[in-house]
C-alpha cells in the first residue's frame, strides 16, 4: 500500500469466507459488497470480520463460502443513524484480495497498524480479577478531510500506559481486529445480540505532532456512539 495517505491505516486479514456477498453501495458505477471472513486466533477461537469489497476485485455473484481469502486494505468506519443515535459501523475496506489454497504456519492472518489521534478520554479500569484494561477511540485521517474512528482495547502495562493519554495525542498502535458479541438492551423487555469490532492492541507508541489535531478531532467527532 504505497498510495499517499494510506500508510497510517494498514490491515491484512486471512480467513475462510462464511457468507455470500450482499450489496452495500455504489460510487461512480462501481458496486461495493459486504462479505464475512472467519479468522482463526492462536487460542483456537476465531473472529468474524466484515469486509467491504469492490465487484471489480472479485466476481461477487459467486458463492465462495469455505474458501480461504486474503485481504489487504484499511479498517474503516461510518456513522449510521440508529435509535436516535449515530452508531459507529466498522469493516475492512479491501484494496487487494486473493484466494489462497492453504494457510502457511508463518502467515500473519490478522494484523493491523494505525497512526491516529486520541479523540475521546481513555477509559482505564480493572476487572474483578485485577486485570488492567483501557479503551481508546482513535481518529485515523483519510484523504479529502475524512477520518475513521477506530475503537481499541489494550491490556496490562499497555492499558496503564494508555490511561495516561490525552485527547489530541498522536498514537501508533499495532495489533489485530477482534469481534465480540454482546446483548443490547432495546427496552425493558427486549434485548438484541450484536457484534462489536475493535482493535486488540499488542504494541503502542506516542508520536509527535498531536497537539495540532485536537480542534479538528473534537469538531469532527460529533454525536457518535461506539457499539
Amino acid at each position: 500500500m504505497t498510495e499517499k495517505g494510506l500508510d497510517n491505516n494498514q490491515v491484512t486479514v486471512m480467513g475462510r469466507v462464511v457468507s455470500t456477498f450482499t450489496y452495500n453501495h455504489e460510487i461512480y458505477g462501481e458496486g461495493f459488497y459486504m462479505v464475512e471472513l472467519c479468522v482463526e486466533r492462536l487460542s483456537e477461537s476465531s473472529d468474524t470480520i466484515p469486509v467491504m469489497i469492490s465487484e471489480r476485485l472479485i466476481d461477487v455473484s459467486q458463492d465462495y463460502r469455505g474458501r480461504l481469502l486474503k485481504v489487504q486494505g484499511q479498517f474503516r468506519s461510518y456513522n449510521r443513524h440508529d435509535e436516535r443515535k449515530n452508531r459507529l459501523v466498522l469493516s475492512v475496506f479491501a484494496r487487494e484480495a486473493e484466494f489462497v489454497e492453504q494457510m502457511e504456519e508463518s502467515s500473519r492472518t490478522n494484523a493491523i497498524y494505525l497512526d491516529g489521534y486520541i479523540c475521546k478520554e481513555p477509559v482505564y479500569r480493572k476487572t474483578p480479577l485485577g486485570r488492567e484494561i483501557a479503551d481508546l477511540l482513535l481518529a485515523v485521517n483519510r484523504p479529502y478531510g475524512k477520518s475513521d474512528y477506530i475503537p481499541c482495547i489494550s491490556w496490562g502495562r499497555n492499558a496503564r500506559y494508555a490511561g495516561t493519554f490525552q485527547v489530541g495525542d498522536r498514537v501508533a498502535v499495532w495489533g489485530r481486529i477482534q469481534s465480540r458479541e454482546y446483548m443490547k438492551k432495546l427496552d425493558e423487555e427486549h434485548t438484541e445480540k450484536r457484534i462489536a469490532y475493535e482493535v486488540s492492541v499488542s504494541k503502542m507508541e506516542v508520536l509527535s505532532g498531536g497537539v495540532e489535531a485536537v480542534a479538528a478531532v473534537n469538531e469532527s467527532r460529533g454525536n457518535m456512539t461506539v457499539q
